[in-house]
């Protein structure tokens, strides 16, 4: 089998191995594809991710696949089934597994970051972590299911009640669904700021009811007459840049809450405008991985509920990765995909 390795500093290399034989309680997985995110561009740039990463390994959390082998007392799954993986394992036993909070666990390892995952022909996997899909469901949909339960717990923490103007700052693929959920969460107006024409008219197809160009001038004049001068009850920032961060305090009315989806740069600061905080009554939230939300992203997904096909812009082979990361970064891509 072929499968690309991370060996650090910004260096692929494609290799021919085995293919994995199942052990007890895993399943072996035929990949098929498997999403380039954005924390895999900051793995590449030598920044962590949502564990440690100590290379050689094969990266790759968002992906899909067909199950070939099941290991020892494996239930409830089949070969040839159709599955997502969720990537994070939580240890189960630490202080923040106990009570509540597995995101926050401190022995947590992920597939695709801390073990070998998508970005390969197959995968070994415990079988805890594969969750069936319909098979009448596109894999490259399946590949989704991933960043669309991060956007799940997002749209958790983000509390939207029936009738809030939501606005999601940043119009990629991330913001694309969180558009989506809030939309399904009840929000009465979604409103999008993306720079970039081309998500804003991915955005408008996908059932945002106002986009603006943030770099335009008088956009947040424009914003404000939109929202009658008070602004979003929820705003959602998902660019992970500064100007973002600034944009999503100036479009927040008061009492509203702010949701820091984005993963920024190691080390990314800004002024926290603390009279806004204190004068407009802000609640201020961050959002980590998928908590106990991937099974809700499958049942969007198999139900089709959540429009994937518009999200998906550009593929490449496992011997291209290099090529898909720096697509990824591009203002011309929403969400590449690595094909094994």
């Amino acid at each position: 089998m072929k499968a690309t390795y991370f060996l650090g500093n910004q260096t692929f290399e494609v290799r021919e191995r085995p293919v994995p034989k199942a052990q007890p309680g895993t399943v072996v997985i035929r990949n098929y594809a498997c999403g380039v995110c954005g924390t895999d561009v900051h793995i590449y740039h030598g920044e962590p991710g949502s564990a440690e990463v100590h290379p050689p390994v094969v990266l790759g959390h968002e992906y899909s696949g067909v199950i070939t082998e099941l290991g020892a007392g494996v239930q409830g799954l089949q070969v040839g089934d159709h599955v997502t993986i969720d990537p994070n394992i939580y240890c189960g036993v630490c202080p923040a597994c106990r009570n509540g909070k597995k995101q926050m666990c401190s022995h947590m390892e992920a597939v695709g970051v801390t073990m070998d995952g998508g970005f390969a022909e197959y995968s070994m996997v415990p079988a805890a972590q594969a969750l069936r899909l319909n098979p009448e469901v596109p894999l490259e949909f399946g590949a989704m299911s991933e960043p669309l339960a991060c956007c799940i717990h997002g749209i958790d923490r983000a509390e939207i009640k029936v009738g809030d103007t939501v606005c999601v700052v940043g119009g990629g693929a991330i913001g694309l669904l969180l558009l989506q959920l809030a939309r399904l969460s009840g929000a009465a107006r979604v409103i999008v700021s993306e720079p970039n024409a081309i998500r804003r008219e991915k955005a408008l197809l996908l059932g945002a009811d106002f986009c603006l160009d943030p770099l335009e001038a008088g956009a947040l004049e424009k914003y404000m007459d939109y929202t009658d001068g008070e602004g979003a009850d929820v705003v959602i920032e998902c660019a992970g840049n500064h100007a973002a961060v600034e944009s999503a305090f100036q479009f927040a009315k008061r009492g509203a809450t702010i949701l820091l989806f984005s993963v920024p740069s190691v080390g990314a600061v800004y002024e926290l405008p603390l009279f806004d905080v204190f004068q407009k009554e802000l609640t201020i939230r961050g959002t980590f991985v998928n908590p106990d939300t991937h099974q809700r992203a499958v049942a969007l997904i198999n139900s089709g509920r959540i429009q994937i096909a518009p999200i998906l812009t550009h593929s490449y082979s496992l011997d291209e990765l290099p090529e898909a990361i720096a697509k990824q970064m591009s203002a011309d891509s929403i969400k590449v995909l690595v094909r094994a």
